[in-house]
């Protein structure tokens, strides 16, 4: 098959935001657009795609109009997390006949191809820690290795929000007596202007406070961790300990441990420059995958659900460069 004329609709959703760009074969952009949170766990199937035509409409694509508007459409989708789930949203976003051809892949994978160098084999680890957190792997024979992903029944801990509910516990129990003393319990609750952490937990469960204001609070977490306050160091130890876990295990399934391979690391908590975070990653794996590159992607995520599109229509490279530097 030829590089086809038609363009792809890359789609990123997260549980916080969904984007969506359309990317013409040679790598123009041509329109991108943004809507709400991706949680057909919660919402059904059916309402979580609605929320990618809302991207669309927002990009000024109507996502109504009958015929497609892509070639390809290339989704990378939080939530994901098992094969059954994407053939049930692959064939959902089909029904809407918005592409000639449709992929959905978990959204980690869109990291792993937005973190490899243009024409390098799909050969690698990424770790996304965002609001939550997963990891994937592949090797150029299609082996993959992956992670259920679905919270802590599946042996996951961290990302934002397990985060900033780990420095709520701390910080509950040092106010009432419970717990060890930590700067948490001053520091979360003077983040919303609230005097204690009783105030911020009733806040937080009358409703004032709506549940995803409480993303806010893992940045606090980590300055009081700099700062030097124990407890908060901690939970950021434990979380580096924890990408380091998943990236050692996925090299290992595949074979790839004593490899030189990158381990790609993406979403908020991994990108925004924490130094107690990253230090300690790169250190846990030395000692684990001494070979294992760390590559940092603070590109938005539908760069590489675009990139994964431009593939499958054997776009050339000079259309991965043009993407890349317009996202990048």
């Amino acid at each position: 098959m030829g590089v086809s004329t038609g363009p792809v609709l890359a789609v990123d959703a997260g549980n916080t935001k969904t984007d969506v760009a359309l990317v013409a074969p040679d790598g123009t952009v041509l329109a991108t657009g943004r809507a709400g949170g991706f949680q057909p766990s919660r919402t059904g199937v059916p309402a979580a795609v609605d929320v990618l035509a809302a991207a669309m409409t927002d990009a000024g694509l109507d996502p109504g109009r009958p015929g497609p508007r892509a070639q390809r459409v290339s989704a990378c989708l939080a939530n994901a997390d098992f094969p059954a789930e994407e053939r049930e949203l692959a064939d959902e976003i089909r029904r809407r006949g918005w592409g000639r051809e449709t992929a959905v892949h978990n959204d980690t994978f869109a990291l792993l191809r937005a973190g490899l160098p243009s024409g390098a084999a799909p050969r690698g680890v990424a770790v996304v820690c965002g609001a939550g957190i997963n990891c994937a792997g592949m090797t150029p024979d299609g082996r993959t290795a992956r992670f259920p992903a679905v919270g802590r029944m599946s042996g996951d801990w961290g990302g934002g929000g397990g985060l900033a509910e780990e420095a709520m516990w701390w910080a509950a129990r040092a106010e009432d007596g419970r717990g060890e003393p930590t700067e948490l319990a001053r520091a979360l609750p003077a983040h919303f202007g609230h005097a204690s952490m009783g105030a911020l937990i009733e806040a937080f469960h009358l409703g004032p406070l709506p549940a995803p204001r409480r993303h806010e609070l893992t940045p606090v977490l980590f300055a009081v961790a700099a700062a030097g306050d124990p407890v908060a160091q901690r939970l950021v130890d434990r979380q580096a300990d924890e990408v380091v876990a998943m990236a050692a295990v996925a090299l290992g399934r595949l074979g790839l441990l004593g490899e030189e391979v990158p381990v790609v690391l993406g979403g908020g908590v991994l990108a925004a420059g924490h130094t107690r975070l990253d230090e300690r990653i790169a250190g846990g794996l030395a000692d684990r995958a001494p070979r294992a590159r760390i590559t940092v992607v603070t590109a938005p995520p539908v760069l590489g659900a675009a990139l994964l599109g431009l593939d499958a229509l054997r776009a050339p490279a000079a259309a991965h460069e043009k993407v890349r530097a317009l996202f990048g």
